[in-house]
C-alpha cells in the first residue's frame, strides 16, 4: 500500500509456463473460501465497510501527528497500517483470482473493477503517510530504532521510502495520482486483458485461444508450428493498433509520472521497487548479451543439426527433439515427482507444500476464458498463498508446477513477517521458484535410464533457461529501446516492429531465418503492459539460483537451514545481506558469470553427446 495503487489485484504471470488446448480430467480447482465465501458474503461487505471507517480514522488519528509521535506511537501508527493493508490485501486477492479464474465474466470483471474503485477512494486518505514519513528528520527516525526494537524491525520500510524521497510529488499530486489510479494504468491493462483473452485463431479449421494456439508451437508436426505462427501473425497483425495504442498511452504516462517525479531514468523506479541498484542490473544485462554467442547461438545450433535443418525458422525456436517422448504426465504423476524432489531436498519443504495439493490451494486445469501462464499469488500472510497452473501434462508443465511450488513455499515462509515485510522485491521472489525448478530438474536427470532420455531433459532445462535468461534479457532491451523512442513522440505499429526486430535476431543468433509477421510478437507479452521492466528479474533469479545452486553441490550441511533463513526474510532484507551466508555477492560482476557458467556445462555436456 505504499505505492501509488494499493493493493494490486494482478500477480505477474511466470514468463515460461506451458499452456494449450487439449484439457485433462480430474485437476483440482481452488477453493476461495479461506478468502471469501462469494461476492456477496457477508463478511465481505462488513471487511469494506471496516476499511473505509479504518482508512477515515487513521488519517485522523495520525494525520499532520506522524513528526510528533514517539517511538511507541508510531509502532502503533505501523500496526494500524498493517491491520488496514491486510483488509485490502484480502478484498483485492478474493476479486483479482476470481477474476482469473474466467477473465471473460463480465460480473467478474465488474467486481474486480468495482472492488478497485472502492478501495481506491477508501485509502485516498492515507495518501499523507508516506509523505509525512519522508519529511521527518533522519536522527528523529534513528532514535525511534534505537528506542524500540520492535519498531527498528520495520527500518526496511522506512529505508525503502527514504529511497523514495528525492522522487516524491506535493500531496496534492502525489493524491490525484492515487485518485486517478484506478482509470489510468489499471484500465490499460484491463483493456489488454480483455482483448487478449477474446482473440481467435483458426487453425486446421478449428478456432482456438491464444494459449491453444501458441502450444501447438510446441508440436512435433512442423507443418502445424509453422500454421500456428502464422496464425498468430495473422491475428497479431489484425489487432496491431489496439495493441500499440495501449502500448503508446501506458509508455507516456510513465514518462508523464516519471519526469514530474525527476526519475533519471524509465528503469529508476523499477529499480527502486526492486532494491537493486542500477549499476546490478546492468552488470547482468551486460554480461548475458556478452555470453549470447556462448548460449543461444550455439544451443541453437545444435538444434538445427537435431531437427536437421538448414536453417530455423521461429516456429523451430520451442519444437521438441525428434527423439523425445510425447508421452503426457497425469496429475498424480506430476505431484509425485516435484514432493519427491522437494522432500529429497529437505523433508520440510515437502511438508509446506503439501496443503497446496490437498486444500484447493491449487487452479490446474485449462478452461475457456481463464488467465494463460501461470503465477502463485500471496494474497495476504493470515490466509495462504494460491497457484495458478494451465496444466497439460507436457514435462514442462511439470517444471512449471515445480516452480510455482516455489513461489507458493517462499511466500508460506515469509509470511510470518507480516503484512508490510513478507513480499519480496521481483528481483529476489524467483529465488525459491527457479530452485524448486532445479531440484525437480536434477532429480530426473539422475533417474534417466537412457542417453536419450538424458539428451532431452538436458535440452529442455537449457530451452527453460534461455528463455529465462537470454529471451527476458532480449524484452529487457526492448523495453529499454522503447521506452527511449516513444520519449520523442508517438511510436506507429511499424516502429515498435522494427524495436522489436532489432533485439530478436541479436538473442537468437544467426542461425534463424524471420518470418513475416514475427516483427508483431512483442504485441501479446503481457509483462510489458503489467509490469515494465519486470523481465530483468527473470535473468537476475536464474542467475542467483545457478550461483546458489552451485553452493548447494558444494557440501554444507547447514546450506538447508541456510536456506529457508533466506526465505523466511521476505522482504526484509536486502540482496547483500541474504546472499552473505552463502559466500555470494550479486554486486560483484563475475557473479553473474558463475550463474552463466551453469548453462554453458549443460551445452557443453549436449556437445559432447554428439561425439
Amino acid at each position: 500500500m505504499l505505492t501509488t495503487l494499493p493493493f494490486p489485484a494482478r500477480p505477474v504471470f511466470d514468463a515460461n509456463a506451458q499452456t494449450g488446448d487439449k484439457p485433462l480430467e480430474g485437476l483440482p480447482e481452488w477453493d476461495l473460501s479461506d478468502l471469501y465465501a462469494s461476492q456477496d458474503a457477508p463478511e465481505l461487505a462488513r471487511d469494506l465497510q471496516w476499511l473505509e471507517k479504518a482508512c477515515a480514522d487513521f488519517a485522523a488519528t495520525y494525520q499532520d501527528k506522524l513528526a510528533d509521535l514517539d517511538a511507541a506511537g508510531m509502532l502503533g501508527c505501523i500496526e494500524d497500517y498493517e491491520k488496514i493493508d491486510l483488509i485490502g490485501g484480502r478484498i483485492m486477492s478474493f476479486a483479482g483470482l476470481r477474476y482469473y479464474q474466467k477473465t471473460t465474466d463480465a460480473d467478474r470483471a465488474q467486481f474486480l473493477q468495482n472492488c478497485q474503485e472502492k478501495i481506491t477512494v477508501f485509502t485516498a486518505p492515507l495518501v499523507f503517510f508516506s509523505l509525512e514519513v519522508n519529511r521527518i528528520d533522519d536522527k528523529v527516525l534513528d532514535g525511534w530504532f534505537a528506542d524500540n526494537a520492535a519498531l527498528a524491525r520495520y527500518k526496511p520500510i522506512f529505508d525503502r521510502l527514504r529511497a523514495l524521497r528525492p522522487y516524491q510529488l506535493s500531496d496534492e499530486l502525489e493524491h490525484f495520482l492515487h485518485d486517478k489510479s484506478s482509470v489510468g494504468a489499471s484500465a490499460w491493462n484491463t483493456l489488454f486483458d480483455e482483448t487478449i483473452a477474446g482473440l481467435v485463431f483458426t487453425v486446421d479449421g478449428e478456432e482456438l485461444g491464444l494459449e491453444a494456439t501458441a502450444n501447438l508451437l510446441t508440436d512435433q508436426d512442423r507443418d502445424i508450428r509453422q500454421a500456428a505462427a502464422e496464425e498468430i501473425a495473422r491475428v497479431l497483425d489484425e489487432n496491431i493498433k489496439i495493441f500499440s495504442r495501449v502500448h503508446n498511452t501506458l509508455v507516456k504516462e510513465k514518462d508523464i509520472e516519471d519526469t514530474w517525479r525527476k526519475m533519471p531514468s524509465p528503469q529508476t523506479g523499477r529499480h527502486l521497487a526492486n532494491h537493486v541498484e542500477p549499476e546490478v542490473v546492468e552488470a547482468l544485462r551486460n554480461a548475458v548479451v556478452a555470453a549470447y554467442p556462448r548460449l543461444s547461438h550455439r544451443y541453437y545450433e545444435l538444434k538445427r543439426k537435431w531437427l536437421g535443418l538448414d536453417v530455423m525458422q521461429v516456429w523451430d525456436r520451442n519444437a521438441p527433439l525428434p527423439m523425445e517422448d510425447d508421452k503426457l504426465v497425469d496429475w498424480p504423476a506430476a505431484e509425485k515427482i516435484v514432493m519427491d524432489a522437494y522432500a529429497d531436498f529437505d523433508p520440510r519443504m515437502a511438508e509446506i507444500a503439501a496443503p497446496f495439493f490437498s486444500k484447493g490451494w491449487i487452479d490446474a486445469g485449462v478452461k475457456p476464458g481463464k488467465a494463460p501462464g501461470a503465477f502463485a499469488h500471496p494474497t495476504v500472510t493470515n490466509v495462504h498463498p494460491y497457484v495458478m497452473l494451465n496444466y497439460l501434462g507436457k514435462p514442462r508443465d511439470v517444471m512449471t508446477l515445480a516452480h510455482e511450488l516455489g513461489h507458493g513455499v517462499h511466500q508460506v515462509l515469509a509470511a510470518d513477517q507480516g503484512e508490510m515485510l513478507s513480499s519480496t522485491p521481483l528481483t529476489l521472489a524467483e529465488t525459491a521458484s527457479v530452485f524448486g525448478e532445479m531440484l525437480t530438474f536434477r532429480k530426473l536427470l539422475s533417474e534417466a535410464k537412457t542417453t536419450a532420455e538424458k539428451k532431452v531433459l538436458l535440452a529442455g532445462k537449457v530451452e527453460d533457461m534461455i528463455n529465462t535468461v537470454v529471451r527476458q534479457i532480449a524484452f529487457y532491451d526492448f523495453e529499454c529501446k522503447l521506452h527511449e523512442a516513444r520519449a520523442g513522440g508517438e511510436l506507429t505499429p511499424d516502429q515498435i516492429n522494427d524495436i522489436w526486430m532489432s533485439v530478436q535476431g541479436e538473442s537468437l543468433g544467426p542461425v534463424f531465418e524471420f518470418m513475416d509477421g514475427y516483427e508483431t510478437f512483442w504485441a501479446y507479452i503481457p509483462h510489458f503492459v503489467h509490469s515494465p521492466f519486470y523481465v530483468y528479474a527473470y535473468a537476475f533469479g536464474d542467475g542467483l539460483v545457478n550461483a546458489l545452486y552451485a553452493v548447494y553441490e558444494e557440501g554444507g550441511d547447514d546450506f538447508q537451514d541456510k536456506y529457508f533463513e533466506m526465505l523466511k526474510a521476505g522482504g526484509s532484507k536486502h540482496h547483500k545481506e541474504l546472499l552473505a551466508p552463502f559466500g555470494l555477492d550479486a554486486s560483484d560482476p563475475k557473479f553473474w558469470d558463475k550463474g552463466l557458467a551453469m548453462i554453458e556445462g549443460f551445452i557443453d555436456e549436449l556437445e559432447a553427446m554428439e561425439d
